[in-house]
């Protein structure tokens, strides 16, 4: 992994830049490694507090009434995370997702869809540090529009976030909008995303996973273990950082994992929200 050059942190900037500080350590190569996905997403995308969103309704009959946040990896609204954000919405859930990458994903800076070389000139930690800037901005007003221009008196909100989208959702959990949350193979996340959890916290991970590594995991459940946190661990072997998005659906285990990764999220949200 590559060390950072600036923190993620979308609510109070870290004073400790040094790469031990973090607990999931910024994006790196294995987050250009990925597979796409086939299907149709039924979306569409409406510009809510500047940022394109994509927003995707339940079917007819099944709203449930609370609205899902969605914050990407660094693929953006890229097909996989667009079906991803269809199953949540099939589930019962209103569901917005920001392109907080403003169209610039980072898969689309590959030279081939089928290996992680990046296009010639490309430069990774810039383009973690633009975009970061801007999404540490923009999240915070999206939510707020969200609310004003989706919520009502009843409404409850859930977030859930992949990778560079952790963080998004710590910061969420540690104020009064969301009642609950979740991330997968998260990166970007520092001790104190744990320690100002406020609401429940449920961790999709891999075994594996050089971003969120054993060490780093076991350093996190601690955390959350003396500060009494809400949480519960999902933990896969035999898959790697990015399994709960760009895994190979012809492999029956990977294609598996990814729907146990949704499915548990899903049950994750129907429990604290409906409470």
């Amino acid at each position: 992994m590559s060390d950072p050059k600036i923190t993620h942190d979308s609510a109070t900037p870290s004073d400790d830049l040094s790469p031990i500080s973090y607990l999931a350590k910024p994006s790196g190569v294995c987050c250009l490694e990925g597979n796409i996905h086939s299907g149709n997403p039924r979306g569409s995308f409406e510009t809510i507090a500047d940022v394109e969103t994509y927003i995707c309704k339940p079917p007819d009959g099944q709203a449930n009434g609370h609205i899902l946040l969605y914050f990407p990896d660094v693929w953006g609204m890229f097909p996989n995370g667009l079906l991803i954000m269809d199953g949540f919405a099939d589930a019962g859930y209103l569901v917005l997702g920001i392109d907080y990458f403003r169209g610039d994903s980072v898969w689309k800076h590959r030279k081939h869809r089928t290996d992680t070389e990046t296009e010639l000139g490309f430069d990774y930690e810039a383009w973690k540090q633009k975009h970061t800037a801007f999404a540490n901005e923009a999240v915070p007003k999206w939510v707020r529009a969200i609310r004003t221009s989706y919520g009502k008196p009843a409404t409850k909100y859930c977030c859930v976030g992949y990778c560079f989208g952790a963080p998004y959702v710590c910061d969420e959990l540690a104020g009064s909008t969301c009642s609950a949350g979740a991330f997968a193979h998260p990166a970007f996340l520092k001790e104190h995303h744990f320690r100002n959890l406020k609401k429940p916290l449920f961790l999709s991970c891999a075994e594996v996973d050089h971003t969120f590594d054993t060490e780093s995991r076991n350093k996190a459940i601690e955390i959350m273990n003396e500060g009494k946190k809400e949480y519960q661990l999902q933990l896969f072997s035999g898959v790697e950082h990015g399994f709960a998005l760009r895994g190979n659906m012809e492999d029956k285990y990977e294609r598996w994992v990814k729907e146990q990764s949704l499915k548990r999220i899903v049950d994750w949200f129907d429990f604290w929200l409906d409470l």
